[in-house]
């Protein structure tokens, strides 16, 4: 089994930055990519950014410009630094990885707040 913990959520202004990381541990294997999908009220849960094993980056239009997604392997860790976030950006956060069955784990969540 995997574990997924996500951490880094909160509340932050408009126009503020906050970095959410996630460290996997467990029975971790290669894996075919790590990302961040996101769940608001009201809403279905919606890619936000995924880096593959090989290091390709996708994003959701959404945030492209404004997020950037990370990993540091040696920590099996994979971050999110989010800047000029707007009210829209309120939701929780999961944390993703996908093995090379394709099997996915998510982590517990993370709340982000962003107020107007």
């Amino acid at each position: 089994q995997v574990q997924l913990v996500e951490s880094g959520g909160g509340l932050v202004q408009a126009g503020g930055s906050l970095r959410l990381s996630c460290a996997a541990s467990g029975s971790i294997f290669s894996f075919i990519a790590m990302g961040w999908y996101r769940r608001a009220p009201g809403k279905q849960r919606e890619l936000v950014a995924t880096i593959s094993s090989g290091g390709t980056i996708n994003y959701a239009d959404s945030v492209q410009g404004r997020f950037s997604i990370s990993r540091d392997n040696a920590k099996n860790t994979v971050y999110l630094q989010m800047n000029s976030l707007k009210p829209e950006d309120t939701a929780v956060y999961y944390c993703n990885r996908r093995d090379l069955y394709y099997r996915d784990y998510w982590g517990q969540g993370t709340q982000v707040t962003v107020s107007s």
